[in-house]
């Protein structure tokens, strides 16, 4: 922008000659400011006073709305519902605190920007910008000093002191990486393992009954979980995290894998419910296809062909699980998944 584009009558009276024309040391003109325009505020103390009437009522509806926070915390039960047309039924508790801390923080926010567009000065100010690299005779003064103190200190010459002070900063930052031990305790191998072993009977998740070959017809999809694992013990969320199992009966001849087939059991097959994309349940099954599909983001694996991942972002197949029946009929675990249950990590394999 040049002064050229600005009118003259706008331009200030007097300007600093080194700058109102561009030349070799300064290739920009300054266009200099244009007159300072009143606003209403400044003018008529009514409309000022207007103002700060505004920016009173927004921080005292802020006040209003941090102790309605308070007394929602304190007065409204955690289970309680409403209905909130149109968005429906919302925990009350939660429903008052969004609300309440979003008009307080709000409220401020607002009448802050409001004080400041109205009430508080807008006088624009310039001022001239200084050289910030320092003088060459102090600069030549610096580097003089650093060498001289380099010099004194030896670091060339006393190479074992050299090498041992490299050695200890180099060391010493491990002491912060040993400290991430107390963030909890070490996995060890049990992302590798589930509560599958040998002889653990598959037991239905609906009825917490062990199943028998009979219970799984032909192009159904049943969910099971370990012999022993009830949901009233304190850690099945982690463990069903794991070993959650759906199964599925295939006829033998429309199975692909050699592997799957002799895993399985007259065309069942049992298979991780875990999805190995970010590990969500997988629950929708299509008949005709074999094909189970994650909800969560669509990975679509093939049962038929060793659950190898057709579609979708999962980055491996679904590990399968050896089953076979013991001696009263019922569907048993041979072992473990060979392999790590759901989404990879690090040291996967």
């Amino acid at each position: 922008m040049s002064s050229q584009d600005i009118p003259e009558e706008n331009l200030p009276a007097e300007q600093d000659a080194r700058v109102a024309v561009a030349d070799e040391k300064h290739p920009f003109a300054d266009p200099g400011l244009p007159p300072h325009e009143h606003r209403i505020q400044d003018i008529d103390e009514r409309a000022a006073r207007r103002s700060e009437r505004t920016v009173a009522l927004l921080f005292t509806v802020s006040m209003l709305a941090t102790v309605g926070f308070i007394a929602s915390y304190v007065a409204i039960p955690h289970d309680k519902a409403i209905f909130v047309f149109p968005i429906g039924h919302l925990n009350a508790l939660n429903f008052a605190l969004g609300l309440t801390l979003g008009a307080a923080l709000f409220c401020i926010g607002a009448g802050a920007v409001h004080w400041a567009r109205t009430l508080m000065s807008d006088v624009e100010v310039a001022d001239d910008r200084h050289p910030i690299a320092a003088e060459p005779e102090v600069k030549a003064k610096v580097m003089a000093d650093f060498k001289q103190g380099a010099k004194e200190s030896a670091l060339g010459r006393r190479k074992l002191i050299r090498n041992t002070m490299f050695g200890a900063l180099a060391l010493f930052p491990l002491s912060g990486v040993v400290l991430l031990r107390d963030l909890g305790p070490l996995p060890g191998t049990k992302l590798r393992h589930t509560l599958w072993s040998k002889g653990k009977l598959l037991v239905n998740m609906n009825t917490n009954e062990p199943l028998r070959p009979s219970d799984v017809a032909v192009g159904s999809l049943t969910f099971a979980k370990p012999e022993g694992l009830e949901e009233h013990d304190h850690d099945f969320q982690n463990e069903i995290a794991k070993a959650a199992l759906m199964i599925v009966r295939l006829q033998p001849d429309d199975i692909k894998d050699k592997q799957e087939l002799d895993w399985s059991y007259q065309g069942i097959v049992a298979y991780s419910k875990i999805c190995t994309h970010v590990g969500c349940p997988i629950s929708l099954y299509e008949q005709q296809t074999h094909h189970v599909l994650c909800p969560c983001h669509q990975s679509t694996f093939d049962l038929s062909d060793g659950a190898r991942v057709i579609f979708g972002p999962a980055g491996h197949a679904l590990p399968q699980l050896r089953i076979g029946v013991n001696d009263e009929g019922y569907l048993e675990a041979l072992g473990d998944f060979e392999e790590p249950v759901g989404p990879a990590f690090w040291e996967r394999g």
